[in-house]
Parts: structure tokens; C-alpha cells; sequence
């Protein structure tokens, strides 16, 4: 077996069994499940009704004044006020001028309503104001109700996307934003982890000397090299075992939420447009609701391969910078955080980028942060679940692969030239000018 085989099987092994990887292997999908379930179920079990009485009504708001939301609900009581509201066992008072367009609209509460709550009664106030107008022009309030109960949800747009040749599939933009960020956010998880895990690992075996005797049996660059190689295919290996439990998990999961609770957060999301929780439990909602129909028009092959070039692709461009500072850090970790800086924040930066080219995976932004090797390997899997290649063409997928191989081997080849000096070097502080240096100068 050459060096290279030897330091790779030494790499994946002692981390494999490491008891660390075995839990965080185990323990990371069913602490995603449990989350998807929690915030499904305390997104529900927070939502509360809050009573208000509505008073000095002009003599319409409470014909055309509806309550079916999940959170307000509005009661025309006689003889509520401002001092005994509280004590009727109501949540608050809402005053109504007796014209439409006159001040003010108060609302009088012991505790503040939340955002929701209250731009649900500014939605129905002008809704009731609107419909009053309305029939003071001859249209009865059944006709009224009658066209409101028709146009909603009259309209389920569906997109499909065409080719030259009129060929034509469903397009899904709700499962592809789920995947593009999914796929996003895993690999800029990684790179941070498996990138800090080739750091600390060269840095260690510096401190401890191990280098020096390794070193002596092989190059430095086969032992950087080595070391990149067994740690991706540890992380290969965590990949695949999530993959597997969270596709076991997320079937089972099914089995355990009530379809009350999951109708509950539909009508909850239906008639105030934001869950509470915010978007993570919507997203949450989102993914206990996908069913098998919804695969319609993804190229699934495509993604997965994708998927793993750019997981691999990224995690050697950066690991091999990770080792490069390993190599040259000494016990001080500042040192280490602010030679980390330049490395992180590109990858930061990426996901910056992710979170908009999802809404416009077409905008000059996307499409060259998608091929600049720095961002490419999270921008891209953004993009690619659009659609390829109506939305991403065979050619900047291609240039953006060519290009990320070509920065890994430019990366790997400028760690390899610090990593044989910095390897060997001991209590002094280096700069990135000055690893510069090191990889540019003639051996």
C-alpha cells in the first residue's frame, strides 16, 4: 500500500470509531426530527385566542366584521369599556370612529398583541369597511359573501416549464427552494466542520511532535494530502448514514404527528400568512406535508451527483487551506482565528448569497457567485434544483465544476508548498504574506 493509502486508512479509521463521530452520526438526525415535530407542536399549541370587544360600532362593523382567525376574535357586547374589559374577560377593547376614514382606530389592551394579531384586525377593518362602502353603492352583503367565499383559493397556479422542442415538465419552486437549501446549508455546515477537524488535526500532530516522525517516513504533501483525503471520506460515510436515518426517521415520523395538529398550523398559516415561530416552523409545516406527488420534474440523479461533486469539491478546496494554517499555528489560538478569517469569510459570505439567489436563482449575482470556485459549492446547489438547464445551462454548470477543480488544485498545490515549510517551523507567529512567500519562492 503507498504512503498516501496508509495516512488515508490512519485518518478515516481513528476518526470512525471515534465515539464523537458515532453519536453525532446518530444523535444529528433525530435531534432534526425532534425539532420538525416540536416546533410543528408548539407552533400549534402556542396559538391563542384573544377576545376583543368592539365598541362604538357606526352601525355596520358588525355585520361585515368576521372573525375566523385562529388568534382574534371580535365580540359587539353592550356596556364593555376601557375600565371593565378585563374583568368581562376580554383580551381588549377596540374603539371604531363613527365615519370611515376618521381617527382614531384604538385598540386598548393590558399587554401588547403581537404583529400578527394586530395586522389581522387592520386587515378585517378595512375588509369591513370596504364591503360597507360597497353596499352603500347596492350590492347586498349575501352577494357580498358569495363573492368572497368564491375567490378563495379560486386560483392553484401551477408552472410548467417548456424547452425549445415544447417539451414540458411541472416545476415545483417550493421543493426546489427546500432542496437548494438544504443542500446549502449541508455544505457549509461541513466545510466549517471537516475543515476546522483537517486543521486541528495537523496542528496537533505538530504540537505533539507526531509530525516530525511521520515526516521522516514520507513528504509533507503526502501526508497533508493523505490527511484531506481520509477525513472527506469520514464525512462521505456521515453523509451517507444521515441520509439513510433521516429518510427511515422522516417516514416513520408520519406515524406520530395527529392530522389535527398538522390542519390546525394550515389553517393557523392560512389566516395569518406568518406561523408563530416565524419561518422555521412553516418550513417545518412544509416538510411534514410532503408527499411522494412532488417529485414530479426533479432530476434527482442530477442532484445527487451535484451534490457530492460540490460537497467534495468544496471541502478540498478549503481543507487544503484549513492544513495550510494547521501547519503554520502554533498553542495561541488567536493566532488560528485570525489566520482563519480570509477562509471563513468567503464561505459566510456564500450563504449570504444562497438565502437570495433562492428567490432569484437568475440574477447576474447567482450566476457568478455560482462558478467563482470561493461560493460556488453553496451558490450552485441553490440553483441547481431550479431546474438545469432552463434555469442553470450545461454551461455554466460546467465551467463551474471546471473552475472548482481548478481552485482545488491550485489551493492544494499552495498548501502543499506552506505545509512542507510550516510543518517543521516552531514559535513563530506567520502572517499570509508571508506563506505567500513560501508557496511563490523557487525550491
Amino acid at each position: 500500500m503507498s504512503k498516501i493509502g496508509i495516512i488515508i486508512q490512519r485518518e478515516y479509521m481513528t476518526r470512525v470509531r471515534n465515539k464523537t463521530f458515532i453519536l453525532s452520526t446518530f444523535l444529528l438526525p433525530i435531534m432534526m426530527i425532534l425539532f420538525i415535530i416540536g416546533s410543528v407542536f408548539f407552533a400549534v399549541k402556542s396559538v391563542e385566542k384573544q377576545r376583543v370587544a368592539v365598541i362604538n360600532d357606526p352601525g355596520y362593523f358588525q355585520k361585515h366584521l368576521r372573525s375566523d382567525s385562529s388568534q382574534v376574535v371580535f365580540e359587539f357586547t353592550p356596556g364593555i369599556d376601557s375600565v371593565n374589559y378585563a374583568d368581562r374577560g376580554y383580551d381588549g377593547v377596540l374603539y371604531l370612529p363613527a365615519l370611515p376614514g376618521q381617527q382614531p382606530y384604538e385598540l386598548i389592551s393590558r399587554k401588547q398583541f403581537g404583529i400578527a394579531a394586530r395586522g389581522y384586525i387592520e386587515k378585517q377593518l378595512n375588509k369591513a369597511i370596504e364591503n360597507h362602502l360597497l353596499e352603500e353603492k347596492g350590492i347586498q352583503k349575501e352577494v357580498l359573501d358569495s363573492i368572497s367565499n368564491a375567490s378563495e383559493d379560486a386560483v392553484a397556479l401551477k408552472n410548467r416549464v417548456t424547452d425549445k422542442k415544447g417539451n414540458s415538465k411541472q416545476a415545483n419552486a417550493g421543493l426546489a427552494y427546500g432542496i437548494g437549501f438544504g443542500s446549502g446549508i449541508l455544505i457549509y455546515i461541513t466545510m466549517f466542520i471537516f475543515g476546522a477537524m483537517v486543521m486541528r488535526g495537523v496542528a496537533e500532530e505538530k504540537m505533539n511532535r507526531i509530525a516530525e516522525v511521520i515526516v521522516s517516513s514520507c513528504k509533507p504533501f503526502e501526508l497533508m494530502l493523505g490527511k484531506i483525503i481520509g477525513i472527506a471520506g469520514v464525512g462521505l460515510t456521515q453523509f451517507l448514514l444521515w441520509i439513510i436515518l433521516i429518510t427511515v426517521l422522516m417516514t416513520a415520523m408520519q406515524l406520530f404527528v395527529p392530522a389535527e395538529m398538522l390542519q390546525q398550523m394550515q389553517d393557523a398559516q392560512a389566516n395569518q400568512q406568518n406561523l408563530p415561530g416565524g419561518p422555521n416552523n412553516t418550513m417545518a409545516l412544509k416538510i411534514l406535508q410532503a408527499k411522494t406527488t412532488i417529485v414530479e420534474g426533479v432530476n434527482w440523479g442530477l442532484i445527487i451527483f451535484c451534490f457530492l461533486f460540490y460537497f467534495l469539491g468544496g471541502y478540498l478546496f478549503y481543507a487544503s487551506l484549513f492544513a495550510a494554517i494547521g501547519s503554520v499555528i502554533n498553542e495561541d489560538p488567536q493566532e488560528a482565528q485570525s489566520l482563519m478569517l480570509p477562509i471563513t469569510m468567503p464561505i459566510i459570505f456564500a450563504f449570504i448569497i444562497l438565502t437570495s439567489s433562492l428567490n432569484n436563482p437568475n440574477s447576474p449575482m447567482a450566476v457568478w457567485a455560482s462558478i467563482i470556485p470561493f461560493t460556488s459549492p453553496i451558490v450552485m446547489m441553490g440553483r441547481i434544483p431550479f431546474g438545469v438547464p432552463d434555469t442553470v445551462p450545461y454551461w455554466q454548470l460546467i465551467l463551474s465544476m471546471m473552475m472548482l477543480i481548478g481552485g482545488f488544485l491550485f489551493t492544494t498545490w499552495f498548501a502543499g508548498k506552506v505545509y512542507r515549510t510550516g510543518i517543521l517551523m516552531y514559535g513563530k507567529k506567520v502572517t499570509w504574506k508571508e506563506m505567500a512567500k513560501w508557496a511563490f519562492r523557487k525550491s
